[in-house]
């Protein structure tokens, strides 16, 4: 799903690679244990989106195979037209060819020439090579290769008609799905704000979020310690406001603001985006965590080497996963309303040893 796998890298030995995975799964299972407590609502809405996030990506891929069967159907129909244009020239040089050789040697079966028989009747029941030139042969024949160029084609064009029907009709039906699957998102998330409001606990929740977030970033750190850091591109700590913006769209949050009524402050800065934007790697890096986590949503982690990590949060779909390596400007996610945000929304933080900074500082001019 992402760039190449680690067991590509020649700076990553198996025993590493087989050490980071176990690392992950442990990361994983205990991610399962801490979300056992949530209730029915959250896991409800934990499931939808990830729900989400597969259709959304299915529906992507299946975008691209039918404007490939497009493009395919396209170019077809102009090699039709244009072999059916060079078949009605060949006709009719073949006729002024025919009718001049007619007349000059009134050969009988010149007359059955006329008749406009299909070349491949006409080969098969007049020994016409007597009476005609070579070139008028060789023409006869060409026109016999075009007629069959033209029947294939246009054999094709039907092909490429019937999987493009069956492409857009699976895109539809992904299409239904997904509608489907952000309708009863948008009932779960209302009834579950609904719980919270009633209960009266959304700060709690809150700051219990982001302590679980510093608890998965701390795990994730002891996991990728003993890993060799990423080597192919200039480090990340020579990137400072020369950093790509993770999305486009608008900051609505910076670092530092507050939120939960006052009482937490972000570690990174909140974009609205349009609905399915493309989240993309901010630098070369390796993926240590790409999963749906409460309050965030769907979120990938990428380490970049040197204590520096990004995160990526409120995504609709994940492209890659842990142990995938990207490549800066990579399309590692689509930008969603997971984790709880109204609008389409990035959460981006920068972590340096595990501590939050501002991102603003290390990201060059939107």
């Amino acid at each position: 799903m992402g760039a190449s796998p680690l067991s590509a890298r020649q700076d990553v030995t198996p025993e590493q690679i087989e050490a980071l995975k176990e690392r992950i799964s442990d990361i994983d299972r205990w991610l399962a244990g801490a979300e056992k407590n949530r209730s029915a609502l959250e896991q409800q809405l934990a499931a939808t989106e990830r729900k989400i996030s597969t259709l959304t990506r299915e529906r992507r891929s299946l975008q691209q195979q039918a404007s490939k069967q497009q493009e395919r159907l396209s170019a077809l129909r102009t090699q039709e037209r244009e072999l059916a244009n060079t078949l009605e020239r060949q006709r009719e040089n073949l006729k002024k060819q025919i009718r001049t050789a007619w007349m000059e040697g009134d050969a009988p079966a010149l007359k059955v020439l006329l008749n406009e028989v299909e070349p491949g009747e006409i080969a098969r029941t007049l020994t016409y090579y007597e009476y005609l030139s070579k070139d008028t042969v060789s023409r006869l024949e060409a026109f016999q290769r075009s007629l069959q160029e033209l029947k294939e084609a246009r054999a094709a064009v039907q092909a490429t008609q019937t999987e493009l029907a069956k492409t857009e009709a699976d895109l539809e039906q992904r299409q239904q799905q997904l509608t489907q699957s952000r309708s009863d998102r948008t009932k779960t998330l209302a009834a579950l704000n609904a719980d919270i409001r009633n209960r009266r606990n959304e700060r709690q929740t809150l700051e219990a979020d982001r302590k679980r977030l510093e608890q998965l970033l701390e795990e994730v750190q002891q996991a990728i310690a003993n890993i060799p850091a990423p080597n192919e591109s200039s480090p990340f700590k020579s990137r400072r406001d020369k950093l790509p913006w993770p999305a486009k769209g608008r900051v609505v949050n910076n670092y530092g603001a507050t939120y939960a009524d006052g009482k937490l402050r972000r570690n990174g800065i909140l974009m609205n985006t349009e609905e399915d934007a493309e989240i993309k790697a901010v630098h070369y890096g390796r993926v240590v965590f790409a999963n749906w986590f409460r309050g965030f949503g769907l979120i990938t982690i990428i380490d970049h080497g040197d204590g520096y990590l990004t995160l990526y949060g409120h995504s609709s779909s994940l492209f890659t996963e842990p142990g995938d390596w990207v490549r800066p400007g990579e399309t590692i996610a689509l930008a969603g309303r997971t984790g709880g945000t109204d609008d389409p929304a990035v959460y981006f933080e920068v972590r340096r040893n595990g501590k939050p900074v501002n991102p603003r500082s290390w990201l060059g001019k939107p």
